[in-house]
């Protein structure tokens, strides 16, 4: 009885759609029919090219003739020209599979006397029980054209010498070379040396700026939230309008503010007889800016999440405390702290997370100034994510900015991973499925 499975298979895996019309079902079969004849319509024209660039990423550039430019072979086109066609391949084989199976499973209702669904009730079916999986496929392509294809386009060049001067299509050509870009990230001493003092800001603004802003806007929750405060409402609304206004004016007020020759502050100080302070122009006072100006508008965020977690704390947990003698301090380490942390854990790993790319923090505070002399394209200030941005857009070195964007993929998904695999929150919730 397991012929029909067997035919249907093998007619499958010869041609998308003949096992269905093997089983019966005329109309998805020729629907499969359809997809694969459109698609060896467009791998014809396209695969051979698409394994060929990207293997060559082209072998003759834009030249001269006779006084007249002659086109050659763009690199970066070729790569994401290829990089489009093998994706398109990936799901070709997926559709493939999901031909083969959709047969074997047809006919093996079959041989147990079952009578295939028509095409009406295959859509049916699909509707009623496959509507998730059915919706999802759009913004799934999506996802991988619009999302993933950038980021493997991304990693590509970080093992491509695709930088200024020598490599910048289309007077020349983009060569793969390995993992010679982050070899040199990380033993040459130009890049070397920028390399790990950036890294290390980075990861030092990462933790301050998390933990001041989440303590901050913790101690003002408390505060506002504590018996006796009038007004909250009132409190509530002044501290957070930082928050409410768009963080490009409120960082663009500050740059102004602080500037060292003509800002308020500085003129402010000079009016006591205190003399200025270098606030955006030396490297230590430039990084304490940063930070302050970072708590001024990221308190209100983390003030708005912990005062929304204090009114979910039941009071029978404060007045058991009470009963058993516990002080305000004690009520605070037992009963309201491990709910914070508990409630907050995982926002606070996504904050860490993106502090590490906290790109308009810096950028329109400092530009990643002051000037470090011994810093290859970066400044004082300048996090990973704005050297990369500065290596792209400024130095054109695609490669080393690759590399970069790399390596901060790694340092943020495996901390993000690790820790968030820790907190009690997602062991909790592990359990219970």
């Amino acid at each position: 009885m397991e012929r029909h499975r067997s035919k249907a298979t093998v007619l499958s895996i010869l041609s998308m759609g003949l096992g269905q019309i093997y089983n019966r079902q005329f109309m998805k079969g020729i629907i499969f029919l359809l997809v694969e004849a459109w698609s060896v319509f467009y791998f014809s024209g396209t695969l051979g090219r698409a394994l060929w660039g990207i293997t060559t990423l082209g072998v003759e550039p834009r030249r001269m003739v006779k006084g007249k430019w002659i086109d050659g072979d763009h690199s970066i086109f070729i790569m994401v020209q290829s990089l489009i066609t093998l994706l398109f391949l990936v799901l070709f084989i997926i559709a493939y599979i999901m031909n083969v199976r959709d047969a074997y499973k047809t006919a093996q209702k079959r041989e147990q006397g079952q009578k295939p669904n028509n095409f009406k009730q295959s859509v049916h079916y699909m509707l009623d029980y496959k509507f998730a999986q059915a919706f999802l496929t759009l913004p799934t392509i999506g996802v991988l054209f619009f999302t993933i294809m950038p980021i493997l386009f991304m990693i590509m060049l970080a093992f491509t010498n695709y930088s200024s001067p020598n490599h910048i299509p289309p007077i020349k050509l983009v060569n793969w070379v390995g993992f010679q870009t982050f070899k040199d990230l990380l033993t040459l001493k130009t890049w070397s040396h920028t390399f790990f003092g950036v890294l290390t800001w980075t990861i030092i603004w990462a933790i301050l700026s998390t933990v001041t802003t989440y303590l901050g806007g913790m101690l003002v929750a408390l505060l506002i939230n504590q018996q006796g405060i009038k007004f909250k409402g009132m409190w509530r609304t002044i501290l957070v309008i930082p928050y409410a206004i768009p963080q490009l004016i409120s960082l663009l007020v500050m740059r102004n503010m602080f500037n060292g020759q003509f800002g308020p502050i500085n003129q402010y100080l000079g009016y006591f007889g205190l003399g200025g302070l270098p606030w955006l122009t030396d490297p230590f006072w430039a990084k304490a800016t940063v930070i302050v100006v970072n708590m001024w508008v990221g308190i209100p965020v983390s003030m708005i999440l912990i005062m929304g977690i204090l009114t979910t704390i039941p009071k029978d947990m404060y007045e058991a405390a009470e009963i058993d003698g516990a002080s305000g301090y004690q009520k605070f380490r037992i009963v309201t702290l491990p709910m914070i942390l508990f409630s907050t854990a995982p926002t606070l790993i996504m904050q860490f997370a993106g502090n590490i790319n906290n790109f308009n923090a810096i950028y329109l505070l400092t530009s990643g100034n002051p000037v470090k002399g011994d810093y290859q394209y970066a400044g004082a200030t300048d996090l990973l994510v704005t050297w990369l941005y500065k290596l792209t857009l400024d130095q054109n070195k695609f490669n080393m900015a690759s590399a970069v964007g790399i390596i901060i993929f790694l340092i943020i998904a495996s901390f993000s991973i690790y820790n968030y695999r820790r907190t009690k929150s997602f062991k909790e919730e592990d359990m219970i499925q």
